[in-house]
């Protein structure tokens, strides 16, 4: 572990004093800010995996649902079925701020959670068409809410995990090395002032005895004058 370069004064001490409590305050904070970004990360986590779950065993459904009337129909046929869409609708995106992350939130234009019947998810007629194709696409129809809420989640948790990992690495910065250095840039500085302290006393010591023999000598000189 590199140590701080400092001159071994009082006021460099004081320096490193006051950016040591800093540290320790900011280590505190960014631990804090961790555990919560955990915390959020896992409950969008809890509810990616339930909508997943849900997109594709839905998915497989409609899947099956276009293999069976494929298999039933003629190419042509189910291209000119599916040529034209039965309705659009744009998509906004917002931002929720989570922890300093700024998550994105999809909202169609169009109401999407409003119940219909099949005819409002059709854009063709029924009469060259299979029972199976109805089925898938009024089922794919229903699908779209869920999977724009599991685009969303799954890019929040995205976004998430990566500012996880970055504050982890601010945390073990804060832990491992610049405190420690600050603690080791302490410690030197005190010891070094302490050994100044106890030189200087030293020589006050000797400066004192040096003294106090010369008043010894004058005594003895002005007691017996040669």
């Amino acid at each position: 572990m590199a140590e701080i370069k400092v001159n071994p004064t009082r006021m460099e001490l004081k320096k490193l004093q006051l950016r040591l409590n800093t540290a320790r305050r900011g280590h505190k904070l960014l631990k804090d800010k961790r555990d919560e970004l955990m915390k959020q990360f896992l409950d969008i986590v809890r509810e990616n995996k339930r909508l997943r779950e849900t997109v594709e065993g839905s998915l497989v459904s409609v899947h099956r649902g276009f293999s069976t009337a494929a298999a039933v129909s003629s190419p042509e046929m189910l291209e000119t079925a599916l040529m034209l869409p039965k309705k659009e609708s744009d998509l906004s995106v917002s931002y929720k701020n989570l922890m300093s992350v700024n998550v994105p939130r999809f909202k169609p234009m169009q109401d999407m959670e409003a119940g219909g019947g099949i005819l409002d998810s059709l854009n063709y007629g029924f009469a060259f068409t299979s029972g199976e194709l109805d089925s898938a696409v009024s089922e794919l129809s229903r699908l779209l809410p869920d999977m724009i809420r599991l685009a969303e989640a799954e890019k929040a948790a995205q976004m998430l995990a990566a500012e996880i990992e970055k504050t982890r690495r601010r945390v073990n910065a804060l832990e491992y090395i610049m405190i420690p250095q600050l603690q080791e840039g302490i410690r030197s500085i005190t010891m070094k002032l302490d050994e100044n302290e106890r030189g200087n006393t030293t020589r006050l010591m000797k400066v004192k005895d040096m003294m106090i023999e010369k008043q010894f000598a004058a005594k003895r000189q002005t007691a017996h004058p040669q």
